[in-house]
């Protein structure tokens, strides 16, 4: 590798883990917003630095492939560039997951409480967790971590169907409460959606470092964990 190209590689890689972790630390702003009821945070996490997650999503695409037309990278650094490609796009969506709890929880904030019966906190720990360990297996290159990321994924897609299964007959014999439960139905779907995104970092953290594409191997992880 030239020198040009490692110095532009590890650019790329500071990009890359400056995105991670302000995706990070909006979705924990909103989720805080949400399971407090807090109306200012809330609104405050609507206005979360989407527009920074948007603008860097465009620029490390752009860098990713001005490396692939300038350098020409093989073996490692060609799949480090790949990888670095899918995860991007991922973290933008998780960015927009975030916005959109937030959205949820000022108006969750606003309204009168319901009783709601699932645990939502527990989807919300459970969807971070995934999350952090996905960008610590990237930040460490640690395959391992990143399996047993993969391996909770089929967790949350089950807590997910048992909340909209609840919620389902909650409204059926509460149907003056839907508006209130529909939103946090919205939130359950939404904290699937960034343990999904979460479970294809970790994909692509395998694939930088062992060269594999393992997707669609859930029965694989769950054998080893």
């Amino acid at each position: 590798m030239t020198r040009h190209l490692h110095r532009e590689i590890e650019n790329l890689k500071q990009q890359i883990l400056s995105l991670s972790a302000v995706v990070e630390e909006n979705v924990q702003r909103s989720v805080r917003a949400l399971v407090n009821c807090d109306e200012t945070l809330a609104a405050e996490a609507v206005r979360l630095d989407e527009d920074k997650v948007d603008r860097t999503e465009v620029d490390v695409e752009e860098e990713c492939l001005k490396i692939l037309a300038l350098h020409q990278p093989v073996a490692s650094d060609l799949r480090f560039i790949i990888a670095v490609l899918k995860i991007n796009n991922d973290l933008e969506r998780v960015g927009d997951m975030a916005v959109n709890i937030a959205e949820r929880a000022e108006h969750l904030a606003k309204a009168c409480p319901v009783e709601v019966p699932i645990d939502i906190r527990a989807m919300c720990e459970k969807a971070q967790s995934m999350l952090k360990c996905s960008l610590d297996a990237l930040v460490n290159l640690d395959a391992d971590l990143a399996r047993g990321v993969c391996a909770q994924d089929d967790e949350v897609d089950e807590l997910n169907r048992a909340n909209y299964a609840a919620i389902q007959e909650r409204i059926r014999t509460h149907p003056d409460d839907i508006e209130y439960l529909m939103h946090i139905l919205a939130v359950s779907r939404h904290l699937e959606r960034i343990a999904d995104h979460a479970t294809n970092i970790a994909e692509d953290v395998l694939y930088m470092v062992e060269g594999e594409i393992v997707r669609h191997r859930a029965a694989d992880y769950d054998s080893q964990f």
